[in-house]
């Protein structure tokens, strides 16, 4: 089976890598023929995280580049689409798709339906409100990154599955790296994106106050400008071979949260990275984070100020609660949120909607959905 993945980024966007792309080996060895056209290039991307704007250009070439792309699609057994064919754009080019009569599946793990049914511009609202959900109920599939996306999804369609952004667990060794002795600072690390960054302003007075008591240093990945003043802070770009080391550094894995419509569909996939590297976390209870986290078992929730300070102060001093929650959370990420277990779940869904009669998994022994621990 031929299939063109179209994810909106290229390869430096953790949605188009952990979501498409680090499939693409696993698919290709049950005969899945993967190719993939993002609309923007990584050179979009990285002048948009830098400068904090986009060329128009790079927009043109990108739509081009999308443009190309669907006019071969009659070349493939199904598309992939991720997002849209072309944000804030009238849905020609998902019209066109429709029309071509080929299946596609398409992924989410962000509400971006939310830009245009909750726009402040009455506009977007009234032309783009429901491109989203139109494009949702003619797919053969959704694959949906949490549980309010796929709700908002069950709406038209019935063909959904919740494939949450997972990590390839062969990157990511079990053992943790040896923690600090008392007398060094606690570091409290956090990954992202500027756009994501925002996030932790909201937290700041619990950071600064935990700053104040002791030694404490907060370390964020891919954050772009400084933020928290007030607090000792270590700011490091993220690079995709040094992302699981400098995670592995972390002491504690933060992911705060606002109580958004768009944050409720966040996927959570911080917290499962933190988890998986056997970081004790700490999240905002808000959407997915709910359903990755149960309090005081792989983590703690906090909403407040006051709980975020608790929180950071439990963990800080208690790291045998540490190392108990991080074990903990590290079991999780194996028993549910791990390509081990999500490739075969895909390889189904896509099947599925090109109409292929599924391979039937084995039903004991080590199959392709069971994952071993290392020793």
């Amino acid at each position: 089976m031929k299939v063109l993945f179209l994810p909106k980024y290229g390869p430096m966007a953790a949605s188009s890598r952990y979501r498409m792309m680090q499939y693409f080996p696993y698919l290709k060895s049950h005969d899945i023929d993967c190719t993939v056209s993002s609309l923007f290039d990584d050179l979009y991307l990285e002048e948009k995280f830098t400068q904090g704007k986009t060329r128009p250009a790079a927009v043109l070439r990108a739509v081009s580049r999308r443009s190309a792309a669907l006019l071969r699609a009659r070349a493939y057994d199904l598309l992939v689409l991720q997002y849209e064919a072309v944000p804030y754009l009238p849905p020609l080019c998902e019209k066109y798709l429709a029309a071509l009569g080929v299946p596609y599946v398409y992924d989410i793990d962000d509400a971006i339906f939310h830009n245009y049914d909750q726009s402040r511009y009455a506009a977007v609202r009234y032309f783009l409100g429901d491109k989203i959900r139109k494009f949702m109920a003619g797919a053969a599939g959704v694959m949906a990154g949490s549980e309010y996306l796929a709700a908002y999804a069950r709406e038209v369609n019935p063909r959904v599955e919740v494939l949450p952004t997972v990590v390839d667990l062969t990157r990511y060794p079990p053992t943790p790296l040896p923690r600090p002795r008392k007398d060094e600072p606690l570091v409290i690390g956090w990954i992202g994106s500027p756009s994501t960054a925002v996030y932790l302003d909201d937290i700041a007075p619990a950071l600064r106050a935990l700053a104040a008591e002791g030694p404490v240093r907060l370390v964020l990945v891919g954050a772009g400008k400084p933020r928290t003043p007030g607090v000792p802070l270590q700011l490091l770009p993220w690079t995709e071979s040094g992302e699981v080391d400098r995670l592995r550094r972390f002491d504690v894995g933060i992911m705060p949260l606002p109580d958004t419509p768009w944050a409720r569909g966040k996927c959570g996939f911080k917290l499962i990275q933190y988890m998986a590297c056997g970081l004790p976390v700490i999240a905002s209870p808000v959407g997915e984070n709910r359903l990755i986290v149960d309090h005081g078992v792989q983590g703690l929730w906090a909403r407040t100020n006051e709980e975020w300070l608790l929180a950071l102060r439990t963990l800080r001093d208690d790291a045998a609660l540490r190392q108990s929650l991080g074990q903990a959370g590290r079991k999780r990420v194996e028993a549910r949120y791990c390509m081990q277990v999500t490739a075969p779940r895909l390889l189904s869904a896509l099947r599925a909607a090109h109409g292929t009669k599924e391979v039937r998994q084995p039903s004991r022994g080590r199959s392709e959905a069971t994952h071993v621990s290392a020793p």
